[in-house]
């Protein structure tokens, strides 16, 4: 098998990446539901395996996005609007409860455009920030065909970004909260850990979409005090060089596919037990490659 990486070095519009998203996601489940026996059936064929692997085109790769997006505060299903529906440009924006009081950050003020865009979305989870010195990491796959379950996604996820942060010679860890977190080396030993990662997917037919995002700035530190991030009253959010550590975003998504690439390898494609297909390479792909295979 083989993984498409889509690397977008700029500051991007969250909507564009979500659109992109979509697409890929659609393809995919267009291709799933063509393969299904259902299908072959209404075609007046046996649904046999063999039949199945020959009769239809070979299923979409799958893919990671990675990218730093416009400032955007994003909600997931937890937290949706009372109307989830585009405002317009006479309406008031409709904002949830977690947002209300920010939302002189989300709307213009005379000339001056909002400091943040806002956008309800679809994964799991509540309210968190995504912007300028963050790495987001969108995984658009077939769990089955890597052989996870939804929650060997998550931890999949998450492992992914502990083997980074090691390679940083930083400590990352899961707590009975949602994402990675990390000790502040420049706080007491008895201190709370603080996020640096958030996790948030999307599953529809075992096909996943959206994925983390991953501090590596401080430069959304500002943002995430304006909220309370994914409903965690009295948590704060860090980053790399809030730890100490420099780094870029570009390095950082390249590090996150091979830490992802070598989890799935290591923990479902290899060994005894092992049901999932391995990842043999992982090739560049380009925005308009991906747009006119979809």
């Amino acid at each position: 098998m083989r993984l498409a990486h889509l690397h977008l070095p700029h500051t991007t519009p969250f909507a564009r990446v979500s659109d992109l998203q979509q697409a890929l996601t659609t393809r995919f489940l267009a291709h799933k539901k063509l393969a299904s026996p259902a299908s072959i059936s209404s075609q007046g064929r046996s649904p046999s395996n063999h039949l199945i692997q020959s009769a239809n085109p070979p299923p979409p790769d799958p893919t990671i996005i990675t990218f730093t997006p416009n400032p955007v505060y994003t909600t997931g299903r937890r937290d949706l609007p009372p109307s989830n529906t585009c405002s317009s440009p006479t309406s008031p924006l409709s904002l949830p409860p977690p947002l209300e009081p920010i939302r002189s950050i989300l709307t213009p003020s005379g000339s001056t455009p909002p400091k943040a865009e806002y956008h309800p979305t679809l994964r799991g989870g509540q309210t968190t920030y995504h912007g300028p010195g963050q790495m987001v990491a969108y995984t658009i796959l077939d769990l089955r065909r890597l052989g996870l379950t939804p929650r060997c996604h998550i931890r999949v996820l998450e492992n992914s970004v502990i083997d980074l942060l090691k390679s940083y010679k930083v400590n990352g860890f899961t707590t009975e909260d949602p994402g990675v977190w990390v000790q502040d080396p420049y706080a007491a030993a008895s201190a709370a850990p603080k996020k640096i990662t958030a996790v948030g997917v999307h599953l529809r037919r075992n096909i996943s979409s959206f994925g983390i995002g991953l501090n590596v700035t401080n430069e959304p530190m500002w943002f995430f005090r304006q909220i309370v991030a994914c409903g965690l009253e009295g948590k704060e959010a860090t980053s790399l060089e809030g730890v100490g550590v420099r780094a870029t975003v570009d390095a950082v998504a390249k590090q996150f596919v091979d830490s992802f690439v070598g989890r799935i390898n290591a923990d479902f494609a290899c060994g005894e037990g092992a049901t999932g297909e391995k990842i043999e390479e992982v090739y560049q792909v380009r925005e308009g490659d991906l747009l006119q295979s979809a």
